[in-house]
């Protein structure tokens, strides 16, 4: 079952969000749910890059190795183009 949550909008902005979910064929309400769930899903998926770059950050400092990145695009690069070719070597920071 949905929960209930009453939002107090700005007039102009339920004005807007009337004329943009008339516009894309739903019903404000639709519209806002629509809203809501694409911004947690962003929300979501920023706080996971982070945790992944905090994460990174954490293994480089612990071991002290990082790739070049010029080295890892020409690596992808081949592989896209179907050449054989090596992973780069980690270096020492």
């Amino acid at each position: 079952m949905a929960a209930t949550t009453t939002l107090k909008l700005p007039e102009e902005l339920k004005a807007r969000i009337t004329s943009a979910a008339q516009a894309s064929g739903k019903a404000p309400h639709a519209f806002m749910v629509e809203a809501l769930a694409i911004q947690t899903t962003l929300s979501e998926r920023r706080q996971a890059f982070i945790a992944s770059a905090v994460k990174a950050e954490q293994e480089v400092a612990e071991y002290g190795l990082i790739y070049e990145a010029d080295e890892v695009f020409d690596y992808l690069k081949a592989k896209v183009d179907g050449k054989k070719t090596k992973w780069p070597k980690a270096k020492k920071l």
